[in-house]
């Protein structure tokens, strides 16, 4: 069992690392909405979409810290791409009707190129994240 100096330094550490993540989270949403409204045509389009992954990468570590930037930036490529996938179907369609929420977290319409810029958003939160925790001391790393 660790001691409680141990304990608290991992806490810490988990908080430093939820808080650095929700920060992430803040700046990714805005440099999002600020794309879409200052870049039109591709650029906002597929620039998006990595961010919209890369986003989906901060709220994984903010949820759960612990886990790893790879395994972060694989699971928000799952997230991701299912949601794309769902949009094959008339559920993200529909609810982009009724909410304007739901058209910017689902979409409407299903576009094979997508998935590449996903991959890029969910590739730059991993290497960011490995990078980031490559650079802590051993002791300062968050394991569970």
């Amino acid at each position: 069992m660790a001691s409680s100096g141990t304990r608290a330094g991992v806490d810490t550490e988990t908080n430093r690392m939820r808080l650095r993540a929700a920060g992430a989270a803040l700046v990714i949403a805005g440099a999002g909405l600020g794309l879409r409204a200052v870049v039109e045509g591709d650029a906002a389009k597929y620039g998006g979409d990595a961010l919209y992954t890369l986003l989906i990468v901060a709220l994984v570590i903010l949820v759960a810290p612990w886990v790893t930037a790879w395994k972060a930036g694989a699971l928000a490529l799952a997230v991701s791409w299912g949601v794309e996938f769902l949009q094959l179907t008339e559920v993200p369609t529909e609810l982009s009707r009724h909410s304007t929420a739901a058209r910017l977290i689902l979409g409407s319409t299903f576009n094979a190129p997508d998935l590449f810029w996903y991959a890029v958003g969910a590739l730059v939160g991993s290497l960011a994240g490995a990078c980031r925790r490559a650079g802590q001391r051993p002791a300062d790393r968050v394991h569970r």
